[in-house]
């Protein structure tokens, strides 16, 4: 029987550098990527309505969570690690996965991805200016930045702890 593989969890504000930090590490440790962005982009942007409804997206993105969780054990339970960048905004939606990972009997690993928040502002800004850049099918605003900012917990000391977790800081001098 193949040992199960371990669940990467990352985590971070806006535009700190979770999905190209995601693809370093599902690179570093041979495991597969699961991006929320990227499937949300691949399956229901396209279909948004028009002006935008967060209830809509939020229904897929729940949705599109729970396929690429059901993928995942699957892919851990063949012995492979998974990185999944599905959101985690909050400490309750982190403990959540945790949770289930553990009950499916895979390691977790906690990845805290950040940087300063003017250097997330201006990534953001050159993302929605880049061509082909966005995965989302609207430009971030600095409104819906800063809203986005309230939602966001950090984890804590402890909750670092408890699931193995490192902080990553992507900024310009953190690399």
């Amino acid at each position: 029987m193949t040992a199960p593989g371990m669940m990467h969890l990352v985590c971070g504000p806006t535009g700190a550098g979770k999905t190209t930090y995601g693809r370093k590490l599902a690179d570093q440790v041979g495991a597969v990527r699961f991006s929320i962005d990227e499937w949300m982009s691949a399956l229901f942007w396209m279909d948004a309505p028009d002006p935008f409804a967060p209830p809509w997206a939020m229904e897929r993105v729940e949705r599109s969570a729970g396929v690429i969780w059901s993928t995942a054990v699957d892919v851990c339970d063949r012995g492979v690690s998974c990185v999944l960048e599905i959101g985690l905004t909050t400490a309750a939606a982190r403990a959540r996965y945790a949770a289930l990972a553990l009950e499916a009997g895979f390691a977790v690993k906690l990845h805290l991805v950040e940087a300063p928040v003017e250097e997330r502002w201006a990534r953001v800004v050159a993302r929605n200016r880049a061509p082909g850049e966005p995965q989302l099918p609207f430009a971030v605003t600095r409104e819906m930045f800063d809203f986005v900012e309230t939602l966001w917990e950090r984890p804590t000391a402890e909750e670092l702890a408890a699931w193995d977790g490192v902080a990553v800081d992507t900024g310009r001098a953190g690399g």
